[in-house]
């Protein structure tokens, strides 16, 4: 893991994703790639504004040119944003101790630009919301679960506040995903020197799950890593976040999906909740 894409719009969770992203670019010896993205939906909506049919000709053509006018002032303003946005971005991964930095402005739709650039990135960052991230604080970003469910690469969304990483939580399930998580932690030497939980969530006393989770801890063990092994009951997405709450977990790992073919269209339910109710980031894997 070599490259890390950090996406941002300097809004109020910049801070923390440059925060976080420093966290694992130090630990890997990553390179880190700002990229922000100027949305152009809003002249794409001027430029193509029909009004002749409200009101007189003259006056909706004068209008139009006003508006278009607008936006192209409102364009200028953006891309001095996007700078200053770069700038900060790359000031504050330096104080972080991030040595290699490439920034990256870009004109279009953040979802569309990111597959130009997943391919050569190994993790992705972003937070759990942007530039609204004042309003709706209970609900996640416009452009989060598009961008979870069309890329390939594990996923670290933000929360607003940085906080150390010394306690990690796996979320597992025994799926192909949890085992790539697994295979993760096996390889990459992030989490060597932290404290490590796993949970499994059961049915019942007898749940094949307890199986699966012993399978992963003797994995784990096998390489060096000391997991901390619990099977829980009840709902997911509370069983998790009460458990993270209560053992002060400071990240999250977990697939993004769930297991039959109609979730796997979709972010999974459990992870939708848990990344709303989450107070501390979580690594989405697929």
């Amino acid at each position: 893991m070599k490259k890390i894409l950090v996406c941002t719009d300097g809004s109020a969770f910049a801070e923390s994703i440059y925060r976080y992203s420093a966290w694992f670019a130090t630990r890997l010896s990553a390179e880190v790639t700002v990229l922000s993205v100027i949305d152009v939906r809003s002249q794409k909506m001027a430029s193509n504004h029909n009004l002749s049919g409200a009101i007189g000709l003259g006056a909706s053509e004068e209008l139009l040119k006003n508006l278009v006018e607008i936006e192209h002032q409102k364009a200028k303003l953006n891309h001095q944003k996007a700078k200053l946005i770069l700038q900060n971005a790359e000031t504050s991964l330096r104080e972080y101790g991030v040595e290699q930095i490439k920034l990256i402005g870009q004109t279009g739709f953040l979802v569309d630009c990111l597959s130009e650039f997943e391919a050569e990135s190994d993790l992705i960052v972003l937070g759990k919301r942007g530039e609204g991230a004042d309003f709706a604080t209970k609900h996640l970003g416009a452009n989060l679960e598009r961008i979870v469910r069309s890329i390939h690469k594990p996923c670290l969304v933000t929360t607003r506040a940085f906080q150390p990483i010394e306690k990690v939580l796996i979320a597992y399930d025994g799926s192909p995903t949890g085992k790539k998580i697994l295979d993760f932690l096996v390889k990459i030497p992030l989490f060597q020197d932290l404290e490590l939980h796993i949970i499994t969530i059961t049915k019942s006393s007898d749940d094949s799950k307890i199986t699966l989770l012993q399978e992963a801890e003797q994995k784990l063990t096998a390489k060096g890593l000391n997991p901390i092994c619990q099977t829980q009951t009840g709902d997911p997405e509370q069983v998790i976040i009460h458990y993270a709450q209560t053992q002060s977990i400071n990240l999250l790992l977990m697939g993004a999906y769930g297991h039959n073919r109609i979730r796997q269209l979709v972010i999974g339910s459990t992870t939708a909740q848990v990344l709303r109710s989450s107070q501390i980031p979580v690594l989405l894997f697929r």
